[in-house]
């Protein structure tokens, strides 16, 4: 994921992780910008909306999008693309309801979510394996990453 002022902090602080929400965030940087550039999720929130299903950033969001009938998967762009966005509605709960969640952007471009208890979840990886394959669920992941 190309993001262009994460390319020019790069240039300045090498390939140090950039806490770009939550406890931590990096002085200069528009967290407030960059949480809202990866809960945009338009694909998802357009195949959402197209099942009659609300996107509202809520835990129960979640839930309600692993009822989706998974018809995306007959095309590897939709499913690829689709993947990404449901990590980013993912981890975007994450951040904005499990205590202590923050991005985080790793040197290679990649958001993960860090856990106050330092650990980081690939939360795109998740995305992919839920578009792909129905599991785990969106609303599982989140249950078990919030219990760490």
């Amino acid at each position: 994921m190309k993001i262009p002022f994460v390319d020019q902090w790069r240039k300045r602080h090498g390939n140090a992780p950039l806490v770009v929400s939550g406890p931590g965030a990096e002085d200069g940087t528009d967290a407030a910008g960059v949480a809202e550039l990866l809960a945009e999720c338009e694909l998802l929130r357009a195949q959402a909306e197209d099942a009659g299903v609300e996107l509202d950033d809520s835990v129960a969001s979640l839930a309600a999008l692993d009822q989706l009938v998974p018809r995306w998967r007959e095309d590897e762009d939709v499913l690829h693309w689709l993947g990404n966005d449901a990590g980013l509605y993912l981890g975007t709960i994450m951040v904005h309801h499990v205590a202590g969640a923050a991005w985080v952007i790793w040197p290679n471009g990649q958001p993960v979510v860090r856990l106050a208890s330092g650990r980081e979840i690939d939360v795109v990886e998740a995305g992919h394996a839920w578009a792909e394959s129905g599991a785990p669920e969106l609303s599982q992941f989140y249950a078990e990453a919030a219990e760490s």
